[in-house]
This record gives C-alpha cells, sequence and structure tokens, in this order.
C-alpha cells in the first residue's frame, strides 16, 4: 500500500508540474488551443527540453518529476483523426555507393541455390533506397495504432521475407517456414524477450506478440546470410520505402497552430537523418532525402 500512494503523489506531481509550464508557455505568446489549455505536443516538448538539475534520492534511482516526464513524452494516445495531412518523399543513396556483391551459399543449394542476393543495400533507378525505415519520433496523438492485425514474416527461398516487417506493439507477428528445409528464427531484442527456435519443414508458425517499441535483427543460425529487422511500433507513423524508395506517411493530424513533427529515415547500411516537418490541414507535405554512409 506504501508503494501505492508513492505512485498517487508522483502523479499529482507529474499534474502540478503540466499547470505550471502550460501557464508559463501560454505567457510567452506560444499557439494555445483554447484559454487555459496548451496542445499536448508542445506540452511535452516543453517538459522534455527543460532539464532540471534534482538531487539523486538513492543510487540508481531518479528524482519523481523525471519519471512523470518520461511517461508523458512516451505515451502515445490514439482516436479518430479529423483533420489530417500526408508526408511523403523519396529516400535515395548520397554518391555511388557499391553494390554488395552476392552472397555465396554452402548449405542447402537445392533450396537455397549457389549465390543469394544481399539484402544489406538494395537500390533503384537513381539511386532510390529500398526497406529504408520511415517514421516520426514525436507524435503523441494520431489515428489508433492496430493492435489486432497479424502481421506475417516468412522464410522463403532462404530468405525472411519482407526484409522490413513493422508489427505493431500489441499485435501478433507470426514467423513461418515456407522452405521445404530446416531454419532457424533468432532475434536479437532489447527490450522484448527474444526469440531463438528451430523451424522445420512443415513446423508449427511461431506467435509471438511485442510489449515494447524497439528495432531489432532477426537472422537464422543455419543459413548465416539470412537475416531481416522487425519494427515494434507503439504508433501506426511508421513506413518502410518501396522498390523505388518511396514513401507515404498518411492521416497525419497537424498540430494546433503548427504542426512541428521529427521525421527520422534509418537504413541499416547507410544510417539516419532527422528532419523537421511542419503539416499542414489537407496537404501534403515532401520530405525527401538523400543517405550517406
Amino acid at each position: 500500500m506504501k508503494t501505492r500512494w508513492w505512485l498517487v503523489g508522483l502523479w499529482a506531481l507529474g499534474f502540478l508540474m503540466i499547470g505550471a509550464v502550460g501557464s508559463s508557455f501560454a505567457d510567452q505568446g506560444g499557439p494555445v488551443a483554447e484559454k487555459g489549455s496548451v496542445p499536448e505536443p508542445f506540452l511535452v516538448a516543453a517538459l522534455r527540453l527543460q532539464y532540471q538539475g534534482l538531487p539523486v534520492l538513492e543510487k540508481g534511482s531518479v528524482a519523481e518529476p523525471i519519471l512523470v516526464i518520461e511517461a508523458l513524452r512516451l505515451q502515445y494516445q490514439g482516436g479518430p483523426v479529423i483533420e489530417k495531412g500526408t508526408i511523403s518523399g523519396v529516400v535515395k543513396a548520397a554518391g555511388k555507393p557499391p553494390a554488395p556483391k552476392p552472397i555465396e551459399v554452402n548449405k542447402d543449394q537445392a533450396t537455397c541455390g549457389k549465390s543469394q542476393p544481399a539484402e544489406s543495400l538494395i537500390l533503384g533507378a537513381g539511386n532510390n533506397v529500398k526497406n529504408a525505415l520511415v517514421r516520426l519520433t514525436n507524435i503523441v496523438k494520431g489515428k489508433r495504432l492496430d493492435t489486432k492485425t497479424k502481421v506475417v514474416l516468412d522464410q522463403a527461398k532462404c530468405q525472411f521475407v519482407p526484409h522490413v516487417v513493422i508489427v505493431p506493439v500489441g499485435a501478433t507477428l507470426e514467423i513461418k517456414n515456407s522452405d521445404p528445409i530446416t531454419h532457424n528464427v533468432h532475434t536479437f531484442s532489447l527490450e522484448n524477450d527474444p526469440i531463438n527456435r528451430a523451424q522445420p519443414k512443415g513446423g508449427p508458425v511461431i506467435s509471438r506478440r511485442f510489449t515494447l517499441p524497439e528495432v531489432f535483427r532477426v537472422r537464422c543460425d543455419i543459413h548465416k546470410w539470412m537475416g531481416a529487422w522487425i519494427v515494434a511500433a507503439d504508433h501506426p507513423y511508421n513506413v518502410v520505402t518501396d522498390d523505388q524508395g518511396q514513401y507515404k506517411l498518411p492521416d497525419v493530424p497537424p498540430d494546433p497552430g503548427a504542426g512541428f513533427y521529427d521525421i527520422e529515415i534509418w537504413h541499416e547500411t547507410l544510417g539516419k537523418v532527422t528532419k523537421e516537418v511542419i503539416v499542414k490541414k489537407n496537404a501534403d507535405t515532401n520530405v525527401s532525402v538523400e543517405l550517406k554512409k
């Protein structure tokens, strides 16, 4: 019971901080959705940017206000989106990156062939990048996350398909083996429970739900070239570029008065770039980038 009362006090302190920051923000002429309120994204940004040097209560612990701020910053709220905009663009590779060489196959050649294409960098026409992850990193409110969907990650012709798979937190990922040979599913997650299981021909589907957002690697320990990426996403504004390096993020709510978001473009070989984007009602905002290794 003592711990529960401490939590109640912690949240109460958080709400008092919200009121104080909101009042200060409005007094400085910032955008205010209505009298006496502060738009949630701006409030979270204000809380996140204000560092406070507070005493450490115990070794390994953090003062309560910091915990409140982190909880508020990380919580995404899904619901109907009435006013909306779109973000779209193309991801390119800068310069002329060398194409990865095909991988020599030394096991199960009857199924896998004598070589496999390297998937670590796939370029289309004009150096457009396939399989780049594009996501908003600071959105706190928007459309609902579909947690009832079932996402499939297949092992076909000795490759994971798709190479980058997005799985909503709370939804079910089904990993199956369509090959007539045994594979091994080995995930290298840190925030979620890892998987390390053999999956023989005709074996049962491996089902898993992830509880925390994370981007992590999955590999087959039997066929070393087989690898993919799993994106456990806590909001629906995550997308992977197609064969032409194109992407589209629809139904993005314009923030009251501004619409500032941070958009991150990440690729396993070319690294990542973060840009600021302004979303306007009923408009498409283009954010195209070049990634350089």
